[in-house]
């Protein structure tokens, strides 16, 4: 079955589809139920235990009126023992039922553990094209909302129902010792419930599902606002997004309203009134049955038993049938989350090959995201170890592709990128990720201290840290802040200019002692001063670490080994810069000529100092 994207994943409204996913659902808890098996299997027997004692309660009550208290025989000590004995039950039941759900619900918490953390790390060794599709809002809705939906499940729902049905058990087991056909009578209520809870699943289904889409993109809309403030209020778009949220808010209160609507009218109201007329139907057969008979020769005391017995057994309807409502909303997110654990992990790598040298080799390289529409033709590029090369092109040309394929982002051909010698997709994951360092266009900053996004959780000694922070020019205002390198930065790094975290990243790629760095535009962003500390930092590298600089602004790279010119997906030119600068009418001419211009007119102008 095809995995739904994660901005539509939902119960879907054919049964067939729908079984399914609630079978996933269902196998999901009991993996992670699995290690607990043994505190299922206790916690159901002393349930059980503490239910055959609740049940001696009543049938002392009978005991007690037919044999002493109708025939007036005043036998104390009798009399006093049974009703200890019903009080003594009542309480080591009570004590019983507490400590068994509350070892049921520690066991359902580390469950939940286990299913977030699962789900957390899952999403964590997704490829990058499953990110291309998802929503941010929406993945950690799943990873927060949806589990803890399925702690719901187990705590609120699977536990109480359990224990609602032990009770229930019970309960009819003693109406039928006690009278096989007032016990039948009781049982009538079974299918009337059956009744009742396909009635609430057929109309809340829908509307606890849509509840839940809605959610999502409710949170998904949220994290996206806040992420997009600065651009939100200067394109004076508060307004427009308010009026937008306020409709998906009034949709969302809407299905919630829809979904209480059907609790309120199907699941306690008509239990509770056929509890009532249950009491009723009961004293009227019994009547029935004893008219004209000796009062004491009645057993009332089986009366009396019956309509205790009969509160005993609609109260766990009631609590099984509230608990359909959790049950739905749970069910929709355990399958949300088990349709995320069902998307294909990265491909794991052989671990045959190491990155010793760094060198590059690229060989008919040819990629397509969609079928039949080609972004890369026919790319073949050696790298030597050491050398600095610069990808350049328009818009659309293919050189962050071209990054993400080296990045082993994307699956390419296999054979057709190799690292000193090896396959790049042989090449073990922790090692390759060692090995080969990447600077984004965008550094991401943890909200922590300058250290810690050097390290990134690496073990590495301050002596480490340091040193790569040096390398990358950024030593010198790092130590300038407050607490130099434990001074928290904010989130995103908010206490720094976009040149300074640029640096941070720079100092981050290099703590890890790579063979290979990627740049990814990283000098877009930044201004002329900054970007001359960039380049200094990687003449420094020049000779010791591979460097191939995906570059929008041709100055980076203008000092570069070999500078490679993309068109279209393919190799347009090949050169250095005063190579490529001879070619008449070139593109890298055009290019460099274009962007000279561009720094021309962005230079203040000087007043004139001629006189009129």
């Amino acid at each position: 079955m095809p995995v739904e994207s994660p901005a539509t994943t939902s119960l879907p409204a054919e049964p067939k589809a729908r079984r399914a996913l609630v079978s996933d659902a269902a196998n999901l808890l009991l993996r992670s139920a699995a290690p607990e098996k043994s505190h299922v299997i206790w916690g159901t027997f002393w349930l059980t235990i503490a239910a055959l004692l609740e049940a001696f309660g009543p049938l002392a009550g009978k005991y007690l009126i037919d044999n002493y208290l109708l025939p007036r025989n005043a036998q104390v000590p009798q009399i006093v023992a049974l009703i200890a004995g019903a009080l003594v039950a009542g309480m080591a039941a009570s004590w019983i039922r507490y400590l068994q759900l509350s070892r049921l619900a520690g066991l359902a918490m580390r469950s939940v553990r286990r299913i977030r953390e699962s789900v957390y790390g899952h999403v964590l060794r997704l490829p990058m094209s499953f990110f291309d599709r998802a929503i941010t809002g929406q993945l950690v809705s799943r990873v927060t909302n949806d589990t803890e939906a399925v702690k719901t499940l187990y705590v609120q729902v699977l536990f109480v129902m359990l224990d609602s049905v032990i009770v229930l058990l019970g309960a009819m087991a003693a109406m039928l010792w006690l009278d096989w056909r007032l016990m039948l009578i009781v049982a009538t209520l079974g299918p009337v419930v059956v009744l009742i809870v396909l009635l609430y699943q057929r109309i809340s289904a829908p509307a606890v599902t849509r509840t839940r889409e809605l959610r999502s993109e409710l949170n998904a809309q949220m994290a996206e606002s806040i992420a997009g403030m600065p651009v939100l209020q200067a394109a004076n778009a508060a307004g427009r997004f308010d009026q937008r949220f306020g409709a998906l808010n009034q949709s969302h209160y809407q299905s919630r309203q829809q979904e209480l609507k059907a609790n309120a009218w199907l699941l306690r109201p008509v239990l509770d009134f056929m509890n009532v007329l249950l009491v009723c139907v009961v004293v009227y057969v019994f009547g029935s049955r004893t008219e004209g008979v000796a009062l004491t020769a009645l057993e009332v005391g089986v009366l009396y038993a019956f309509i205790n017995y009969i509160g005993r057994v609609v109260e766990p309807l009631i609590q099984i049938t509230m608990q359909f409502a959790q049950l739905t909303q749970a069910m929709v997110g355990a399958a949300r989350v088990n349709v995320l654990l069902k998307e294909a992990e990265a491909p794991v790598a052989d671990d045959l090959g190491q990155v010793t040298d760094g060198g590059i080799q690229i060989d008919q390289l040819d990629f397509e995201y969609l079928a039949g529409r080609p972004v890369l033709h026919d790319i073949n590029l050696h790298i030597a170890p050491g050398s600095f090369y610069g990808i350049v092109g328009h818009t659309g040309s293919g050189k962050s592709t071209l990054l993400s394929l080296l990045l082993r982002f994307y699956p390419a051909r296999p054979g057709s990128i190799r690292i000193d010698g090896t396959a790049v997709d042989s090449i073990g994951e922790d090692h390759f990720r060692d090995r080969v360092g990447l600077v984004p266009q965008e550094p991401f900053l943890l909200a922590a201290t300058a250290r810690e996004n050097i390290t990134m959780g690496r073990t590495l000694t301050d002596e480490q840290v340091e040193k790569a922070a040096r390398a990358a020019h950024a030593h010198d205002f790092i130590v300038s802040l407050e607490g130099g390198y434990n001074t928290p930065l904010g989130e995103g790094g908010a206490r720094l200019s976009v040149g300074q975290k640029q640096l941070l990243a720079i100092a981050r790629a290099l703590a890890g002692e790579p063979r290979i760095l990627f740049l990814d535009e990283a000098t877009s962003h930044i201004d002329s001063e900054t970007e001359q500390v960039v380049q200094r930092a990687l003449s420094a590298l020049r000779g010791k670490v591979t460097i191939v600089a995906i570059a929008h602004r041709l100055s980076t790279v203008r000092d570069a080994d070999r500078i490679i010119v993309l068109n279209h997906g393919r190799i347009a030119e090949s050169g250095t810069h005063s190579d490529l600068m001879t070619i008449a009418n070139g593109l890298y001419q055009r290019l460099y000529l274009l962007q000279q211009l561009e720094t021309e007119e962005e230079l203040p102008i000087e007043p004139s100092t001629r006189p009129g």
